[in-house]
């Protein structure tokens, strides 16, 4: 099992193409931590927006009366990736992972298995 510091590090590390990674509480909007981003890019901002994205997502499906859960969303920019990762382990519920991935240098299909894998090992 691997700490909120380490899981973070490990986004940034070891997933080709990361730039900024974050851990959001969606009931409240707060970043809970993150990691990169830097001064053209406020990951504070980005993860309290992003939270709008996945309540409206979860008021859709419960409207629909679909009895599926979210495993990731997808936002997809000219010269990004924004991946959405809601956690579903213990101690999860409510809480996302926000991973940000520049398009050129990232594989997505890896990435979506990588934070996959870093959510499995994360012990919030």
């Amino acid at each position: 099992m691997a700490n909120l510091e380490t899981s973070l590090k490990e986004c940034l590390g070891s997933i080709d193409g990361a730039t900024a990674v974050a851990l959001v509480d969606y009931t409240s909007g707060m970043a809970l931590g993150t990691l990169g981003g830097g001064k053209t890019f406020d990951l504070e901002v980005a993860a309290a927006g992003n939270t709008d994205v996945v309540r409206a997502k979860l008021r859709t499906l419960e409207h629909l009366g679909l009895k599926e859960e979210i495993e990731d969303i997808l936002i997809t920019l000219s010269t990004q990736y924004h991946l959405i990762r809601l956690l579903k382990g213990r101690g999860g519920n409510g809480l996302f992972l926000y991973l940000v991935l520049d398009a050129g240098r990232a594989n997505l299909a890896m990435a979506r298995h990588q934070l996959r894998r870093i959510e499995t090992d994360l012990e919030i």
